[in-house]
C-alpha cells in the first residue's frame, strides 16, 4: 500500500471513530435535549472526510460523505427532527462508509454507491418540512437579524423556543491581546449559556481596539451574569423562568491577556502537537529487529560462558560479560519502550461495543444498559483489534440468549432493563475482559440435550457442569430453535475459542440460572519477545511461555492416579490433571520412574504437562509457522535459541482443548 493510501486510511479511520462516538452521543441524548456542539462536530466530522477523501481522489467516499453533509446541515439548521430513526439511518450509513473504506485499504473496488446516495436523497425530503412551531423572532432588533447566518438564526429560534433569555454583551479590546481576551470571555459565555453569535462592532470603539457583541442564550438574572462576565451586558429577551446558573469563572481577559504582542511568525508556524501518528508495520519491524538482538544478545552470554570455560576469568573474559549485561539491561529498556508505544487504552474498543448494544437491543425490542470499568486499561494494538470480534459475538449472544424480554424479567422480580457490564484489568503479564449480563444464564440441561443430538456425547456420560458449558465452543453448536439476524446459526461461539487460541488466550465461563452469565478472556499484554522455560520431551527440545506457568514439580511415576481414566496427581489438597506430552505427540515413552510436572493454566484450567527434563528459561521471540503449518494444533510457533536451533513453542490452550478425556459410558469428547 503506497504510503499516501496509508495516510488516508489512517485519516479515514480516525473520523469515522469520531463520527461514531458523536452519533452515540447524540442518541443518549436526543431526548432530553441535544447539544448544539455535538450536532457541529457531526458535520465537520462528515465535511473533513469529504474534503480528505476528495484530496486522495477516493470519490465514492467524497460523495457519500457529502450527501450525509448536506443531512446533517438539515438537521443543525433545524430542518429535520432528530429521532431514533434518524440515529439509526445515521448508523447505517457510517457502516456503509466504514465498509467502502475497508475495501479501498485492500486495493479493490469502491462499488456502485448510486443506490445509497438515492436512499440519503429519499430520506431527508421526507423528514423536511415536519419541524414545526415558529419562535417570536420580531422581539429581535431587525439590525441584529440582518447579520445572522442560517444556523445562527435556527440557534436563536430554538432557544427563544426553550424559554430562554437573549443577552448581548459588549466588549472592547486592544488589537494585541484580543485573540485570548476574545477566548477568555467566549469560555466565560458559555459556562453561562448557549453562544450563539460573535459579531464584530465598530461603535464607540477607540482607535487601537477592536469590538464585539457576543449574543448568547441563557436562564439566568442579568446581574449575576454581568458580575460573572465583567462586562456590560443588555437583555434582549427576558426569560420565562428567569433562576440562578451556575457560572464558572476562569481567569478574566485582562489575566489571560499577553502583554507583549508576538509577532505572527512566532505564532503560526510552529505546531502545539507533540503526537506522530506511526504506521502500527513500523513498530513490527522495530520489534522483529529487537527480537533479533535478542538472539544476539543470547549469543554473547553464550560465548562469554564458553570463554570462561576454556580460558578461566581473564580480562577479556570479564569485559565480554560486561558487555553482555550492558547489552542486555539496553535491550530490556528498548523493548519495553517499544511495547508502550504499541499500547493502547481497551476504552478504545468498548466505544466500538457500545453502538453493537445499542443496535442490537432495539433489533429484539430489548432495554440494556451498558456499563463500563477499566477503559484505561492497556493492551497491545494488534490484540486490541483481534479482540474486538469475539467480544461483538459475545455480546450479541448476551443481547439474545442471555438477557429476556421485559415482560419476562418483570416475572422473575428484575428491573425492566438489562444490564450488560464490561470491565477490563490487568491480571500479572495478563489482562483480563469479564463481560457480564444479568439474564437468564445458561441452561445447562439444554446444553446437555444439544450435546447429545449432535453426537458430541453419549446418553448417560457423566460430565461436570463446567464440562457440559464448554460445548458452547464447539463448532456449529447452538441451543437457539429459530436463526435470527443476531445469532442461531452456530456461528460465533466457536470463533470466539478459535480466535483466543491463536492469541494465547482463554475464555472461562460461569453462569447462574436467573441471575446471569459471565465470560472472561484473558489475554497476554504483548505476542512480541516473550521468556520461555525450555524442555526435553523424548529427544525433542520445546519451549514452554512463562507467562502460562505457575510452578514446577518432580513427580514420581508411582504417585500418579486415575480417575475416570484421567491421570491425576494430588498437589496441595486438589486433584491436578496431567497430561503427558510425549503421549499427546505419540513420542515412544522413556522407561524412568519420575518425571517433571510444569503447571500451567489457571483457575480451573490448570494441568500439568510431564516432561522428562528442564532446561531453565530464556528469552525468545515466536516465529510464525506459517501457511502450511498453521492449522497444526499443539504449537504456538517456532523460536531460535542457542547455537541457531530451531524449536518449537507448546501453545499450552490447544494441549489442554485437546488432550482426550474418557468418560463412563465409553463416551469420548474434546
Amino acid at each position: 500500500m503506497k504510503a499516501s493510501k496509508k495516510e488516508f486510511i489512517a485519516e479515514a479511520e480516525e473520523l469515522l471513530e469520531e463520527s461514531q462516538r458523536l452519533i452515540l452521543e447524540v442518541q443518549d441524548t436526543y431526548q432530553s435535549g441535544l447539544n448544539p456542539d455535538t450536532i457541529n462536530a457531526l458535520f465537520r466530522a462528515m465535511h473533513t472526510l469529504k474534503g480528505v477523501s476528495g484530496l486522495f481522489g477516493v470519490q465514492g467516499i467524497t460523495t457519500l460523505s457529502h450527501a450525509l453533509e448536506t443531512l446533517m446541515d438539515d438537521v443543525r439548521l433545524g430542518k429535520i427532527e432528530v429521532t431514533d430513526g434518524v440515529v439509526n439511518f445515521l448508523f447505517k450509513n457510517l457502516d456503509i462508509l466504514k465498509d467502502i473504506t475497508e475495501r479501498v485499504s485492500q486495493d479493490s473496488d469502491e462499488g456502485d454507491i448510486a443506490t445509497y446516495l438515492r436512499e440519503i436523497e429519499v430520506f431527508r425530503e421526507s423528514l423536511k418540512g415536519q419541524v414545526e412551531g415558529d419562535s417570536p423572532l420580531s422581539l429581535i432588533d431587525p439590525s441584529i437579524m440582518k447579520v445572522l447566518s442560517e444556523y445562527e438564526e435556527h440557534r436563536l429560534k430554538a432557544n427563544l423556543k426553550d424559554g430562554k433569555g437573549i443577552f448581548l454583551v459588549k466588549a472592547v479590546f486592544p488589537l494585541e491581546t484580543f485573540d485570548t481576551s476574545l477566548e477568555a470571555l467566549t469560555k466565560k459565555v458559555k459556562a453561562g449559556g448557549e453562544l450563539i453569535s460573535t459579531l464584530p462592532t465598530s461603535e464607540n470603539v477607540p482607535d487601537g481596539s477592536i469590538g464585539f457583541n457576543l449574543m448568547f442564550s441563557s436562564v439566568g438574572q442579568v446581574e449575576e451574569l454581568q458580575q460573572a462576565l465583567g462586562y456590560p451586558l443588555d437583555m434582549l429577551v427576558k426569560p420565562r423562568a428567569a433562576k440562578p446558573v451556575p457560572v464558572v469563572v476562569v481567569e478574566s481577559a485582562a489575566e489571560a491577556a499577553v502583554t507583549t504582542p508576538q509577532k505572527p511568525q512566532d505564532t503560526h508556524l510552529k505546531s502545539t502537537s507533540t503526537t506522530v501518528r506511526v504506521d502500527i508495520e513500523k513498530l513490527d519491524r522495530i520489534l522483529n529487529t529487537v527480537g533479533e538482538l535478542t538472539l544476539a544478545k543470547g549469543a554473547v552470554k553464550r560465548i562469554g560462558t564458553e570463554l570462561v570455560e576454556l580460558y578461566g576469568h581473564n580480562t577479556l573474559v570479564y569485559d565480554i560479560h560486561k558487555i553482555s549485561q550492558t547489552l542486555e539491561r539496553r535491550l530490556a529498556e528498548l523493548q519495553d519502550q517499544v511495547l508502550e508505544i504499541r499500547m493502547v487504552p481497551i476504552g478504545q474498543i468498548f466505544t466500538r461495543l457500545a453502538q453493537i448494544v445499542r443496535r442490537y437491543s432495539r433489533e429484539v425490542d430489548k432495554q440494556i444498559d451498558l456499563v463500563l470499568y477499566g477503559e484505561d486499561t492497556e493492551l497491545d494494538k494488534y490484540l486490541a483489534e483481534e479482540i474486538v470480534d469475539p467480544l461483538m459475538h459475545l455480546i450479541r449472544n448476551s443481547i439474545d440468549h442471555g438477557i429476556e424480554h421485559a415482560e419476562d424479567r418483570r416475572k422473575k422480580g428484575k428491573k425492566e432493563s438489562g444490564t450488560v457490564i464490561l470491565r477490563a484489568y490487568q491480571k500479572g503479564n495478563h489482562v483480563v475482559i469479564e463481560l457480564k449480563d444479568d439474564g437468564a444464564g445458561i441452561d445447562v440441561d439444554k446444553v446437555r440435550k444439544k450435546a447429545i443430538e449432535k453426537g458430541l456425547i453419549q446418553e448417560g456420560a457423566v460430565l461436570t457442569e463446567k464440562e457440559v458449558i464448554d460445548f458452547i465452543f464447539a463448532p456449529g453448536f447452538s441451543t437457539k430453535d429459530v436463526v435470527s439476524d443476531i445469532s442461531g446459526r452456530g456461528v460465533g461461539m466457536d470463533v470466539v475459542k478459535e480466535k483466543l487460541s491463536v492469541l494465547g488466550g482463554y475464555a472461562e465461563v460461569e453462569t447462574k440460572k436467573d441471575a446471569g452469565t459471565t465470560f472472561m478472556l484473558t489475554l497476554p499484554i504483548t505476542l512480541a519477545i516473550i521468556k520461555a522455560l525450555i524442555v526435553r520431551v523424548g529427544d525433542e527440545r520445546f519451549a514452554v511461555p512463562l507467562t502460562s506457568m505457575s510452578e514446577t514439580l518432580i513427580v514420581e511415576h508411582k504417585d500418579i492416579q486415575t480417575i475416570e481414566w484421567k491421570e491425576v496427581y494430588y498437589l496441595r489438597g486438589e486433584m491436578l490433571p496431567m497430561i503427558r506430552v510425549s503421549t499427546f505427540f505419540k513420542f515412544p515413552p522413556l522407561p524412568t520412574e519420575r518425571s517433571f510436572a510444569v503447571v500451567v493454566g489457571f483457575g480451573e484450567r490448570k494441568v500439568g504437562l510431564l516432561v522428562d527434563e528442564l532446561y531453565g528459561q530464556q528469552e525468545i521471540v515466536i516465529k510464525s509457522l506459517g501457511e502450511y503449518l498453521k492449522k497444526m494444533r499443539g504449537f504456538a510457533g517456532a523460536a531460535e535459541i542457542g547455537k541457531h536451533e530451531v524449536i518449537l513453542v507448546l501453545d499450552i490452550e490447544s494441549l489442554i482443548d485437546d488432550s482426550v478425556v474418557k468418560l463412563k459410558g465409553g463416551a469420548i469428547y474434546v
